[in-house]
């Protein structure tokens, strides 16, 4: 009676395995293995910094084992199964952890919202999901952090195209009040054109810095002559 119990729990787990969630579904719908470089990155750059040696070593293992080998986010394993062929002992005197250790370790990942049970032990061992960085709150946070800081490390300035890219593009006629730098007469967005302080064949960009607005009868006399050279020229004539 106890096998068939014990079979009847194995069908029933394998069963909420395969059919999970409508988020279950989706993942395994969506999966592509293409991503997994970014997911690993992810891990590395966001999980990882949180965990300990030994629970970084059990969520790689799980990892390999569920969304690594077949795009779904559960796995199956016993607390012994993962004393062996894991991680060496900290010690370095044993290739095996205890079980102690072991369950200590699952106990520590479910504590991070890393893995989470989701099944009912049987003889192969207990149900895990394994979850990704997106949705573990404390990599969110190192995500949102790592955002900040790239936001302050662009200089918006400098690395935008201010030429090509017609908003931008208003935003330096707006700076110059839609006057010409040159002649100072009044233009409108459809008669304004901008011109580069350093020209592009002397190595000039298409950054805030390097444009002006300019009438089209100035950006053409001026051709790619240094500004205040032709400045000067017009004071004089």
């Amino acid at each position: 009676m106890t096998d068939k119990i014990d079979q009847i729990r194995a069908l029933l787990t394998e069963l909420e395995k395969q059919l999970g969630d409508s988020d279950d579904q989706n993942f395994m719908q969506n999966f592509n293995a293409l991503e997994v470089p970014g997911i690993v990155s992810a891990i590395v750059d966001y999980l990882q910094p949180d965990l300990l040696p030994y629970e970084a070593a059990i969520y790689w293992h799980l990892f390999r084992h569920s969304i690594l080998a077949n795009g779904q986010q559960y796995v199956r394993v016993s607390v012994r199964g993962l004393t062996e062929n894991v991680i060496t002992s900290a010690s370095g005197q044993s290739e095996t952890l205890s079980y102690n250790a072991v369950r200590k370790t699952l106990q520590c990942l479910e504590q991070k919202s890393a893995i989470l049970k989701s099944g009912d032990t049987n003889r192969e061992g207990t149900l895990y999901k394994i979850f990704l960085p997106e949705e573990i709150s404390s990599c969110q946070e190192r995500m949102k952090a790592k955002e900040i800081e790239k936001t302050k490390d662009i200089d918006i300035k400098n690395e935008l195209d201010y030429y090509n890219v017609s908003e931008n593009r208003l935003k330096i006629f707006e700076r110059d009040s839609y006057r010409c730098y040159y002649c100072g007469k009044q233009l409108t967005r459809f008669t304004a054109t901008l011109d580069h302080v350093e020209p592009i064949s002397r190595g000039g960009d298409n950054s805030y810095d390097n444009l002006i607005t300019s009438c089209l009868h100035c950006n053409s006399q001026r051709s790619n002559r240094p500004v205040m050279d032709f400045i000067t020229k017009k004071r004089n004539s």
